[in-house]
């Protein structure tokens, strides 16, 4: 029942769809749920690399009743471990907006490497998907601009988050929101200023023209800070992150 808590074949399903690699929120249609209900269960129970529909059903009967039991000073969750988890939590965000679960995590990978970036054989293995899911993910996300390829001296294409991406989404949102707005000026020509829907345009005209404005500000200085930060950034970092 949506509102309620899943059913263990809600949890089949989910289970079946991080295995085809569908993006949570297709997932969460499927199920008549909110995205974020099935993003907080994948990170609760391990991950979508990790998640078992069972397991998760066993744990979710179990922990009313664990609520009870004697309290215990919890274990910190450090090294690779923590990194493993904080990773799982990168990717829900990007699987929340749609990415795809393969591509949502690989990009949580480039986000947390070192500054060389990963091959593709090591995101294969670090993410335990078979080379050609990363090939497939990878693709996208160049489509997309999210990450670049550069070739390294063993004549190996690395993978990298690129510095401008951000930038890059920020000012593509803000010329959707621009266009939105001349297309609601247009419309005052057809259907006349002094109308209910004509006045409606003309706020939504100058409300998008504001937003996008504004927009287009906060990305031209989100990209100069980063390139600064990319300067300060150590290209030789104490340890690698792999």
């Amino acid at each position: 029942m949506p509102g309620g808590r899943l059913t263990e074949r809600e949890r089949g399903r989910i289970e079946a769809g991080l295995r085809d690699d569908r993006p949570y929120a297709e997932i969460a249609r499927t199920l008549g749920r909110p995205t974020s209900t099935v993003t907080r269960e994948v990170a609760r129970h391990g991950g979508a690399a990790a998640y078992r529909a069972d397991l998760a059903h066993l744990a979710s009967g179990a922990r009313p009743r664990r609520r009870h039991a004697p309290t215990s000073h919890p274990v910190p969750v450090t090294g690779d471990a923590a990194l493993r988890a904080y990773r799982e939590r990168f990717a829900a965000v990007f699987a929340a907006a749609g990415l795809p679960r393969t591509a949502s995590r690989v990009l949580a990978n480039l986000y947390t490497a070192g500054a060389g970036g990963l091959t593709a054989a090591e995101l294969a293995r670090d993410l335990s998907v078979s080379p050609a899911s990363i090939s497939k993910a990878v693709t996208l996300l160049e489509r997309q601009s999210q990450i670049r390829r550069e070739r390294d001296g063993h004549r190996r294409d690395r993978y990298l988050v690129d510095d401008d991406v951000l930038y890059r989404s920020a000012t593509a949102s803000a010329r959707a929101t621009a266009h939105l707005g001349a297309l609601a000026r247009e419309g005052l020509d057809v259907l006349g200023a002094d109308t209910a829907a004509g006045a409606r345009l003309a706020a939504t005209a100058a409300g998008a023209e504001l937003v996008a404005d504004r927009i287009a500000r906060a990305a031209e200085e989100a990209r100069e800070l980063l390139r600064a930060a990319a300067v300060r950034t150590p290209t030789s970092p104490g340890r690698a992150i792999r």
